[in-house]
């Protein structure tokens, strides 16, 4: 799908999908990581790992990991109902929102993630690849630092993934030279359970 751009004055035309969440976490939650009757062993390494999920994904399926970008707008300086550390990304922001998928057509996991408008262009050169090629590409180093995590419900998403929630997802921070990158917040569908197994482990309770 063609991206689309709107200006800031614009932004309520354009909605991204948070979660509406039935549970949530914050950094305790991902350093200690979370009971394996609440989330199971492979889904941490998915969710609290700092590696890079689109090259998780690739590995788990085996096909390539493409990208379906679905908005880029200019919101200004507007919160947009993000995590509260969109404050460390500096503003005018601009806002990118995908899905993730498979080169056969699954899709896996769906993103937002804000940028400082003025750098975004550097950064993502192809705006059509993964942010993590694009930043490969360009050799940059970085930290992930995950922030929070999310277990809930989406509306738009149950009919994106044609899968039913609740949805796991989690919010983290790009640095890069000691600075905020970007902000980026994901959501996984719940059809990795084909690769990774139930998201809990049944204990008998």
């Amino acid at each position: 799908m063609t991206a689309t751009y709107r200006s800031a004055d614009n932004v309520r035309a354009t909605t991204w999908h948070r979660l509406t969440p039935l549970w949530q976490g914050g950094e305790e939650f991902v350093q200690q990581g979370l009971p394996h009757t609440q989330l199971a062993p492979a889904w941490q390494l998915l969710l609290l790992g700092d590696g890079s999920p689109t090259r998780h994904l690739q590995l788990l399926t085996g096909e390539p990991t493409e990208v379906d970008v679905i908005d880029m707008s200019a919101i200004g300086m507007n919160l947009d109902g993000a995590p509260a550390q969109i404050q460390a990304v500096p503003g005018p922001r601009l806002r990118r929102q995908v899905w993730l998928r498979t080169a056969s057509g699954q899709r896996l996991a769906y993103a937002t993630s804000w940028w400082e408008a003025s750098h975004v262009d550097e950064y993502l050169q192809n705006r059509n690849l993964p942010i993590w090629a694009s930043l490969t590409r360009l050799r940059t180093e970085l930290y992930r630092d995950v922030q929070g995590l999310y277990y809930g419900h989406s509306e738009a998403l149950e009919s994106a993934f044609s899968e039913s929630g609740p949805f796991w997802g989690r919010h983290y921070l790009f640095w890069h030279h000691g600075q905020p990158l970007t902000l980026i917040y994901e959501v996984f569908s719940p059809y990795l359970t084909k690769y990774l197994g139930a998201t809990r482990i049944d204990c008998g309770n």
